[in-house]
Order: structure tokens, then sequence, then C-alpha cells
């Protein structure tokens, strides 16, 4: 998948935004519509909260949250 494209961009700066959610903990990728995240987060929540804050972006029209919650 891609990662050079504006929706890449919308996607990363949606996630940088949110004080709760550390970007240096996914992994993007974009093509076509689809975002897949990648990574490990603290909690379900924030699981959740990655990818609620994606539907609200324009252009996404898919999401694979793939996203592994560590309990550490």
């Amino acid at each position: 998948m891609a990662t050079a494209c504006p929706l890449f961009a919308q996607v990363e700066g949606a996630l940088r935004g949110n004080p709760y959610l550390s970007t240096n903990q996914f992994h993007i990728q974009t093509s076509n519509g689809l975002v897949r995240l990648e990574g490990t987060v603290g909690s379900f929540y924030q699981k959740q909260m990655a990818q609620e804050l994606l539907r609200r972006v324009d252009g996404v029209q898919q999401i694979e949250n793939q996203l592994q919650v560590s309990w550490q």
C-alpha cells in the first residue's frame, strides 16, 4: 500500500492531533480509501479512539484496525 498520498497525511495528522495517542505507536498504510493501522497501544480504549478518529477523515472509506493492546 502507498504511504505518500494526501490521505496518508490527513490520517497521520488526525492521529497526531490527539493528545492520548502517539503516532510513534502506529504503522499507517493507505490505498484508495483504505487505511490499515498496525502497532501497539496501551488500552482497548486507545484502539477504538484511533479507529473513531479515522472515521471522521475525508476520503477514508474502510479501516483495517490491526492495533494490538499491550497491558504492560
